[in-house]
């Protein structure tokens, strides 16, 4: 057999996940008893950006979703951070890119996505990630984009949240939106 880059990923992501298990254990009563540790093992065969092995992807339903404007004065572009927190009760993973789409009065505009790389993460409970809508200022006066509503939709995800837009309320185009992990960490 040959080795190549995709195979050898592909054993690692195998060995992780044969360790993980082997850290389960049998207490006195026979109860399993799972053994935490920090190593997260990534699934290379899962697409752009993997999948953590042994924990539940994050849904929809299982975060809190905010949005808050984040431009610094004096930057070319403004900006959006938005904030996912898990509140499900359990730790779960995390990774690329959110869907955005911005309500205005000409219909929905979607943001494109920046192309950055984003790491797959575990996040625990309580635990927040954010990520990044810049858009260039409209400054000009005349008319602009009237935005109305933020329509995020976590990675991987089908089932949306609609959120008030809290950035200016006229902007131009493009709007881009950076992975998970790109605004304020």
């Amino acid at each position: 057999m040959k080795f190549t880059r995709t195979t050898t990923r592909s054993v690692v992501a195998g060995l992780s996940l044969v360790s993980a298990l082997t850290l389960t254990a049998c207490n006195g009563d026979g109860m399993g008893v799972r053994v935490s540790t920090s190593t997260i093992a990534v699934d290379p065969s899962a697409g752009s950006g993997g999948s953590v092995v042994g924990v539940d992807k994050c849904r929809t339903d299982g975060l809190e979703i905010s949005a808050s404007d984040s431009t610094v004065e004096g930057d070319r572009d403004s900006s959006v951070a938005v904030t996912l927190t898990n509140g499900s009760g359990l730790d779960c993973a995390i990774s690329g890119y959110a869907g955005v789409d911005l309500t205005t009065g000409e219909g929905d505009l979607s943001a494109r996505r920046t192309g950055r790389a984003s790491a797959p993460r575990v996040l625990k409970d309580g635990d927040s990630v954010a990520f990044g809508i810049t858009y260039p200022a409209h400054d000009a006066g005349g008319s602009g984009i009237h935005v109305t509503g933020l329509v995020v939709t976590p990675p991987h995800e089908t089932e949306s949240v609609t959120l008030d837009w809290p950035g200016a309320s006229t902007l131009a185009s493009p709007v881009e939106v950076g992975p998970v992990g790109s605004a304020g960490q």
